[in-house]
């Protein structure tokens, strides 16, 4: 049974090496000390909302990031779901399901208006994932990138 809840300063070395798998996953060089270091910095800025999934045993499958942010436009609170990683050995078990649905559901509890994501093109896994609860593919606008350093 794969239960969902929100991570803890206390959860930073397991996340730390989940982190760590999905920069690999996007073709990142393994750094587990800097994806140490990036979560430290979240904690303590506490400027996303991280989500953990925890089998039986206690160990963590997986991870969902969100950061909050504000629509000028529609006047209300939008988050990015900036990040979802599953151990390989628990996909197609339900763990990235019910990782969005705790997302959503955390998101709706603090009225937030409308949840955001990207993937890659390739990434037709997640996409079926997202479609099938209900995520639609942005036609309307184009996303654009501009790398400051």
């Amino acid at each position: 049974m794969t239960t969902i809840r929100a991570a803890s300063i206390n959860d930073i070395d397991a996340l730390a090496e989940l982190l760590d798998g999905y920069r690999q996953f996007y073709k990142q060089q393994s750094d587990v000390n800097a994806a140490r270091d990036f979560l430290r910095q979240r904690f303590g800025q506490a400027d996303s909302r991280i989500l953990v999934s925890e089998d039986a045993e206690g160990t963590l499958t997986g991870f969902v990031q969100l950061y909050p942010g504000v629509s000028t436009v529609g006047l209300n609170a939008r988050w990015t779901l900036n990040d979802l990683f599953v151990l390989p050995d628990c996909r197609e078990k339900g763990t990235g399901r019910a990782l969005m649905e705790a997302a959503t559901q955390l998101a709706s509890e603090h009225g937030v208006a409308r949840l955001m994501l990207m993937t890659q093109v390739e990434n037709e896994r997640a996409q079926h994932l997202y479609e099938s609860l209900g995520w639609q593919r942005n036609t309307a606008f184009y996303g654009y990138l501009l790398d400051v350093k």
